[in-house]
């Protein structure tokens, strides 16, 4: 063996002396610089795994093949080998997975959506983030924000995979499934389209959301903070979400030539979906005011004057001026004019009551008190408790 070992040296090296007689080109001597750049980047770490694997798996086959169960004699003990087998998750059945991968929050989604191909195929399926989207985003995400969505994946604007945030929230996860679809859509062009889910889809849409880069359409309760100019009021503006704080960020319609106000640190309860597809600078469609009667809660549009946008105030229909109020002998909901009582405001208030017309109900106001728009009836008990939760703890004035 030393015998071996020295003369593989010793021809080694009389080979490069003899190579070092006859000058290199000057292209040569860039190779050779290239060359040791490639080595010293290169690691044998794979390499070594690649070998001992391969070592191993001869070994232990050929281990298997020789204490393979036999007799020695009629009297003798059967040797019997057991090979340990391990379980995937993969071997369980279809239902078994589904059931499991259904009570799976969005981040173990998207944990084990970077597993494998077929994990990541069922991980990314709609009818599992549907439940997900309706527990988290329903009360506040509602067709006109999906509208907003579908716009903003028009323009490109979908994928959120690149979002640096916490690498244990949902874009992180997410940002480790991006490379393995890059990896693999190498070999095969229709891989991506595949296995990453589509810009369209309902993980997309929730990834988009929880990432805050999406603004969404929505309304707020008592916005600016609760300001007393807008104590049960609610009025649209566009949100993100803070995924740090659990809150949202407010970006409300331009008011006149102000700039457009902006409000931080709103809690999920101030929150909901706009209940109707009117824009805040268009006069709803009443089309309840031939069923109103007293004691129906109510929400109304109002605005300082034409150039603001509208919010919606909660009111109740009251009873007219000649009626005392006793249902036996109350005709006031036969009447042309509605009463609309807002009691968060005193007495002798200018706000306190106001009256609509039933049957040419249009704009109705001025620059002093303002100016009254469409209405609509509360028939929700949900909603009604809502504005109750808000009311305010001291009689404006």
């Amino acid at each position: 063996m030393l015998f071996f070992l020295f003369t593989c040296c010793f021809s080694f090296v009389f080979f490069y002396k003899s190579l070092a007689i006859k000058p290199l080109p000057p292209w040569a001597h860039g190779m050779r610089l290239l060359s040791l750049c490639f080595w010293k980047d290169f690691s044998f770490l794979w390499l070594i795994k690649l070998v001992k694997s391969t070592i191993f798996g001869v070994i232990s086959s050929l281990l298997a093949s020789r204490v393979s169960p036999r007799k020695k004699n009629s009297s003798s003990k059967v040797e019997i080998v057991e090979v340990a087998w391990e379980m995937s998750v993969l071997d369980l059945p279809d239902l078994v997975l589904e059931a499991i991968l259904e009570k799976l929050p969005p981040e173990g989604l998207c944990r084990m959506a970077t597993v494998c191909v077929s994990l990541r195929e069922r991980c990314i399926s709609d009818h599992l983030w549907k439940k997900h989207m309706k527990n988290k985003w329903s009360k506040i995400v509602g067709p006109s924000a999906y509208k907003e969505w579908q716009w903003y994946i028009a323009t490109g604007q979908g994928l959120v995979c690149s979002n640096q945030g916490k690498q244990n929230s949902l874009p992180g996860y997410l940002t480790h499934l991006w490379p393995i679809v890059l990896i693999r859509s190498s070999f095969s062009s229709n891989t991506k389209k595949r296995n990453f889910p589509q810009v369209d889809s309902l993980m997309s849409w929730y990834t988009a959301l929880e990432s805050g880069k999406f603004w969404f359409p929505a309304q707020v309760y008592n916005r600016e903070n609760g300001h007393v100019g807008f104590m049960l009021s609610c009025y649209d503006t566009e949100l993100s979400y803070d995924q740090k704080t659990n809150t949202f960020h407010a970006r409300y319609p331009p008011h006149g030539r102000r700039a457009s106000p902006t409000e931080s640190g709103i809690t999920w309860d101030r929150l909901r979906a706009p209940p109707v597809d009117t824009s805040p600078y268009d006069l709803h469609e009443s089309d309840c005011l031939h069923e109103l009667k007293p004691g129906n809660h109510v929400e109304i549009q109002w605005r300082r004057n034409k150039e603001f946008p509208y919010g919606w105030w909660y009111g109740v229909v009251g009873h007219l001026e000649t009626c005392d109020g006793n249902p036996n002998y109350c005709y006031c909901h036969e009447s042309d004019t509605v009463v609309l009582e807002f009691n968060q405001y005193n007495l002798g208030s200018r706000w306190r009551i106001t009256n609509v017309d039933r049957k040419n109900h249009r704009e109705e106001g001025n620059e002093a008190d303002g100016f009254y728009g469409g209405i609509r009836k509360l028939c929700s008990n949900e909603e009604i408790s809502t504005w109750k939760k808000i009311w305010p703890a001291e009689v404006l004035e």
